[in-house]
Formats: C-alpha cells, structure tokens, sequence
C-alpha cells in the first residue's frame, strides 16, 4: 500500500516536470521538448540539478576557436618577456610559430650568458655570420664534450673561438659555468694546477665567516673523497686565499696561513664527526675547543667557540 501511493505521488511530479515515458525532457515556454532533438537543447539545462551549463559551453567553444594567443599580435616588449621565460628546447619549438620573436639575438644571448657566464668570444667583435643561437649549440656541444673528457671539451671550446688559451681564460668559464660535471672537472683541476691557481684567486673572501668561506670554495671546487695531496694542495691555497683577502681579520686574531691551514683541518674532521652516522659518540664543543687550540695555541677560545657552533648549526664544509 505504502509502495503504491509512493509511486503514484511521484508519477505527478515527474508529470509536473514535464516527464513522460517516451523520455521527454523538461518543458519549455509551455511544451515538451522530445528526446531526439537533445542535441539542440540539453545543454541549456541539467536534466535534474538544474544547473545551466549552456553559458560554460558556448565560452569553452569559442576558447576552442581561438586557439593560442598570437604573440605577433601583442606589443614587442610583451612578446619578448613571455619567451624570455622559455629554456632552449622550448624557445626552439616556439621558432617554429613565431619564427622572427623566437630566433631574436637578445633571447639567445641571455640564454647563453645565464648558462655560461663567461667566455671569450662575449668580449671579441663576432666574426661574420655569428649568432647566439649557433653559440649556444656549440657551448652545449661543448659541455657534453667536456663531461666525457675534459681535455677534448676545452680543445673543442679553443677551435671554435669560445675560448682563448689561456689558463685566465679557461678558470674564468669554469668558475661562471654549472653545467660541468664536477668529478670531471676535479679530474682536471688536479692535472691543470696553473688553472687551479687562477682559479682559486677568483675567489673573493672578505669579510666572510671562515666555515662559510670554506663551504663556498668547495661548492666550486669540490673536495676529493679521500685524503691526499691535491686535498692537501687545495686547503693550502685557500689557506693564503682567505688571509689574502682578509688582513685586517688576521692581524687582529693574530692568524697566519699555517694556522688556517690547521683550522680547515679541524672543520673538515668536524664535519665529518658530526653528520656521518657511523660515528656514535659525537665531538664536544669542548673536546673541539681543546684540541684545535692545541694544535695551533694563539687561536681565542670564544673563535673556535664560533666554529663549532657553525658546524653545529648549519653543517659540513664540503657536502
């Protein structure tokens, strides 16, 4: 009984709605509209929610009809900025639309310069039919050539012109550049210590904390994995590096190369001591404190205070 009424009840409010069997849509302005003619109407409402989605379709259509914007139609300035925002592979794909913005020197130029900040060729008058498109394919080439066998890849930049042969020259692109692979490059650092030389001297450590002068040299020139002679070399010629470029510092804590020598020392096996996991019992700032000073004495106890809570804090010198 309950089932029947229930049925009945709701038969007159589909009719109301304008529902019937034969699957007839809702009315409008007074009619049942039928349901083969859907494709004209049903976008208009939703059959029960009603929510009108007409609206929504009839812009989405015209979006599709519109397509992308044409960036030729947009002011210069505009059209530029957009694709300044493109790495070369993309900035390639847009030449292949917008042959004229794509291709412009000043994009190519930037991309060049961001990416390898330095060479040669940047400070010469270009030679006939050169462009920054063209040089950045041979940086790129060059780069991988690098990243294979350093010696060919510095042959190749010195053939091309992108580099003169120079160790000046050679430091300079390898302190402005990071797409260099830098187990390579420690390759051939240890083989070119004239490179190395000019390569360290680019450094400029004025008035920076001794551990963070530390992290920043190997960020460039990284450490070697285990202890030996080039790690030895590279530690002393940051050594004179810092003192160089801090002499007032110096004279003041009464510091000398060979004590900052012991001091980097002393951070590296910090570090160590203090990230690796395979060491349980941890160095003290007072242990540290104790046998920095007895290795080089006229060093204040509050400045090798300050060293152990830079490890503490912020963490190893050459991760």
């Amino acid at each position: 009984m309950g089932q029947g009424l229930w049925r009945i009840a709701r038969n007159q409010q589909l009719q109301q709605q304008g529902y019937s069997g034969q699957g007839y849509l809702p009315r409008e302005h007074g009619r049942r509209i039928p349901a083969n003619n859907v494709s004209n109407t049903s976008h208009r409402k939703q059959a029960q929610g009603g929510i009108d989605i007409y609206h929504l379709l009839k812009t989405r259509k015209s979006k599709e009809q519109e397509g992308f914007i044409n960036l030729e139609m947009l002011p210069p300035e505009l059209s530029f900025t957009i694709l300044s925002y493109l790495n070369a592979t993309d900035l390639c794909l847009a030449s292949c639309v917008w042959q004229d913005l794509a291709n412009d020197e000043l994009l190519w130029q930037g991309l060049c310069k961001s990416t390898w900040g330095h060479c040669s060729i940047y400070n010469k008058n270009p030679p006939l039919g050169f462009s920054f498109r063209k040089l950045y394919m041979q940086l790129d080439e060059g780069s991988l050539t690098f990243n294979a066998n350093p010696d060919e890849g510095v042959n190749y930049f010195m053939s091309k012109g992108i580099l003169d042969d120079s160790p000046k020259e050679i430091a300079k692109f390898i302190f402005c550049t990071r797409t260099l692979n830098w187990k390579k490059l420690r390759i051939y650092l240890d083989e070119r210590r004239d490179v190395l030389d000019d390569l360290v001297t680019l450094h400029n450590f004025r008035n920076q904390f001794l551990p963070n002068a530390l992290r920043e040299f190997f960020r460039h020139i990284h450490a070697p994995e285990e202890r030996g002679e080039y790690l030895e070399t590279l530690i002393t010629k940051f050594s004179h590096r810092f003192c160089a470029c801090n002499p007032d510092l110096m004279r003041e804590l009464g510091l000398s190369p060979d004590a900052v020598y012991v001091l980097c020392y002393s951070l590296i096996l910090l570090s160590i001591d203090l990230t690796s996991p395979h060491v349980k019992n941890k160095m003290s700032k007072r242990e540290f404190i104790r046998n920095t000073r007895r290795a080089a004495q006229n060093i204040s106890e509050d400045f090798v205070g300050h060293l152990y809570d830079n490890i503490y804090l912020i963490g190893h010198v050459a991760a």
